[in-house]
């Protein structure tokens, strides 16, 4: 294993672990005011912890990692997802 490799895997694990924590720390906010913009946070943030852990698999096994960014893609469109629902919900009606 190279250098850079393992300098990346380090990296792509302390990612991992901060977006695992952001995740859970979303999810307590989430159980504290039931507000439904923390799950969407929670989840956007797992899902970007997931990517970081396939795009370390798909770096040791030397594969094209393109295709593991369409997760990224994913966690950013619950992100916005998350705030569009939260706009609506707070308009007043009529």
């Amino acid at each position: 294993m190279t250098t850079r490799l393992a300098a990346m895997l380090l990296l792509s694990g302390v990612l991992t672990a901060g977006y695992a924590v952001a995740a859970l720390f979303f999810l307590s906010f989430w159980r504290d005011t039931r507000d439904r913009l923390f799950v969407f946070f929670a989840a956007a943030f797992a899902v970007l912890a997931l990517q970081r852990v396939t795009l370390a698999w798909a770096l040791v096994g030397q594969r094209d990692t393109t295709v593991y960014y369409i997760l990224r893609l994913a966690a950013f469109v619950l992100i916005l997802v998350g705030i569009v629902d939260k706009n609506r919900a707070a308009r007043p009606e009529g």
